[in-house]
Formats: C-alpha cells, structure tokens, sequence
C-alpha cells in the first residue's frame, strides 16, 4: 500500500512542478495582486502562442498603474511584430506625465520603425544638441573661413515614422553655412557677425522632412584657414609658367631642327659645288678639243683666274694683318 501511494505522491509533484513551469502562478498573483487581472486561461494561451507572459503582464501592470488604457491584445500584437513592448510602455507613461499626445498605435509604429521611441518622447521635453563637424567655406576674398554650429533639436513625434534623421540635419546645416560663408564678400564680415551664419541657415527651414524640429542654431567656433584665393593664383601662375615654358622650348627644338636643315642644305650645296668644280677643266679640255674655246680664250681665263687668286691672296694677308695689329 505504501508503494502505490509514493507513486502518487511523485506523479503529483511531476504534475505540480509541470503546471507551475507551463503556468506562470506568480506572475499570475502578481497580476492579481497589482489590481490587474489576467486570467489562467489567457497565460496559458500566450504560451502556447510563444509568448513570454513576464514580457506582457509586467508592462501591463504598470501601464494599469499609470492609468493608461493598454488592453492585453495590443501587447500582444506588438510583440508578436517584433517590437519592445516594455520600452513602448514607458514612452507611453513619459509622454502623459509630459501632457504629450501619443497614443499607442503611434508609439508600435515608430518602434516597429526602428526608431527608440522612449528616447524619442525624452528628447520632446529635453532637447537635444547636435555638433557639427568642422564645416570650410571659401569667401568671396579667397579667405577659408572654419565654423561649427551647435544645433538644438526637439523631437518631431508626428514625423518619426519615415522622417530623416540626424545626418540629415548635420548635412543640411553644413550646406547652409559653406552657402552662408560662400555668398559673404569678406571673411572679415564673417568673423564680425557670426550670428550672421545662424540667422541665414534658420530662415532656410532645414527641418523639413526631418524627424527633428531646429529650436535653435547656435555658432561654437570660428576660425581663418587658409588664403585659397592666393594659393589658386599661385597654383595658375605656375602652371602658365609651365605652359610658356614647354612651348619655348618647342619653338628652340624646332628652331634647331631649322638650323641643322639648313647647314645640311648648304653642306650638299658646297658638294655640288665643288663636284662642278672638279667637272671644270674636263669642260675646258673638251670645249678646246671641239674648237668652241680659243687659245686665247683659255689664255684670258687663266690670267682672269691669276687675277682673282691674287686678289684673294693679297685679301687674307690685310685681314691677318688688322688681326695681329
């Protein structure tokens, strides 16, 4: 008799620790303990729907306790999507202490869209200030002007789902100071009037589209770069003189070129020359043998020739005298 009724008693511990792992009793008396009734039936379902019954009953309780109207099919729901029910709870409980209007199905969507949408109600009552990087501009007078912009934003609930984000913001503030700083005639007028950067860029409406409203645009630094203007100049000036260069030494290689045509010209001329020169007397002796040139003919081109050998003798002994002298 002792043996069946132990058998009981373990089947009945087995079946007991079974119900209490599948049944959450706990959180069920936690529940009922906080003034929110779940039933068993209901934990029971989420189990078999895979559910983690803490993930829903726990944000439950305190949204009860916070006086929002949560049913339990709505946590549900978003948890099935994916989504974080606890964080979107607690959104919910920080925009109605904050008199902000956010209901739930706005707060699923903009945490199904990725976005933390308690961060997002924080940033509603506390704005948040975005730093730009290092934005250079040139002026008008070739002077780089170096700024950075703090930026205040407050977050934009009805324009979270779908709405840009910080980059956004950074990339558009730095487009309007480089615009700002471009357009100004004189690094100096920058310098003098930062606000004058700020004012511009707000009036522009650089939130449009955005998940953020600009409260305020707000220049931290300041500086002179360098003079691009002048390193432009120089930069051009050296690449004219390049240019100048290249071609006057074209012109010289081609002037060379010319030269040694020429002397190559005059070299064969002087060996035509001198070939008819060496055809002369063949040319003499066959007008003699053909009776086309006299004796006396060829008598007078010898002393025409005597002459001119003379002269040219009698010619190089004054030059060399004029030298030595």
């Amino acid at each position: 008799m002792e043996i069946p009724f132990l058998i009981l008693v373990v089947l009945a511990i087995i079946a007991i620790s079974i119900l209490f792992t599948f049944v959450p009793i706990m959180l069920w008396v936690s529940a009922w303990a906080s003034g929110v009734y779940v039933g068993l039936t209901t934990l029971i379902g989420m189990r078999l729907r895979r559910i983690v019954p803490s993930r829903i009953v726990n944000p439950l309780i305190k949204a009860r306790k916070a006086g929002l109207d949560v049913v339990i099919d709505q946590l549900e729901t978003h948890y099935l999507a994916g989504g974080n029910v606890n964080r979107v709870v607690d959104a919910l409980i920080a925009a109605q202490r904050a008199e902000i209007d956010l209901v739930f199905e706005r707060a699923a969507a903009i945490d199904l869209a990725g976005r933390d949408v308690l961060e997002a109600v924080q940033m509603s009552v506390n704005p948040k200030v975005i730093e730009t990087p290092v934005v250079s501009a040139v002026a008008k007078d070739g002077i780089e002007v170096k700024a950075i912009a703090r930026v205040t934003v407050r977050a934009n609930i009805e324009r979270l789902v779908g709405g840009a984000g910080e980059e956004t913001i950074i990339a558009r503030v730095g487009e309007g100071i480089v615009t700002t700083n471009g357009s100004a005639d004189s690094h100096k007028q920058v310098l003098e009037n930062p606000d004058l950067i700020s004012n511009t860029v707000l009036e522009k409406g650089l939130d449009a589209g955005t998940a953020f409203e600009i409260l305020s645009i707000d220049i931290a630094d300041v500086d002179v770069g360098k003079n691009i203007g002048a390193t432009l100049q120089i930069d051009q000036a050296e690449a004219d003189k390049n240019i100048a260069q290249a071609k006057a030494e074209e012109r010289r290689a081609m002037a060379v070129a010319k030269e040694q045509e020429m002397r190559a010209r005059v070299e064969e001329m002087r060996a035509k020359v001198v070939e008819a020169e060496a055809r002369v007397p063949e040319a003499l002796a066959e007008a003699l043998r053909q009776g086309n040139l006299g004796v006396m003919d060829y008598y007078n081109l010898q002393n025409i020739s005597a002459d001119t050998d003379m002269r040219k003798s009698i010619g190089h002994t004054e030059g060399d005298d004029g030298d030595e002298s």
